[in-house]
């Protein structure tokens, strides 16, 4: 029998600390219109009428994916 991981979404604080970022940062990742844009990072995910969060397995995943370029481009 396999083991699930539980979903858990992160609200923008959680985000804030997860990541070490600023707000602003996490906004300046999202927006295409900023120069610091990732088209990697993860799509927000609508809770509500004025909420959103963010998937904490697609976080992990694009978290490993920036370690694992860093990593390609210093070897």
């Amino acid at each position: 029998m396999s083991q699930h991981k539980p979903v858990r979404v992160l609200r923008l604080k959680d985000m804030m600390f997860k990541l070490s970022v600023a707000r602003s940062t996490l906004y300046d990742w999202m927006s295409e219109s900023s120069p610091r844009y990732d088209p990697s990072f993860p799509k927000r995910v609508r809770l509500g009428l004025k909420s959103v969060g963010w998937l904490e397995s697609e976080v992990d995943q694009w978290i490993l994916a920036r370690f694992n370029q860093a990593d390609a481009v210093s070897a």
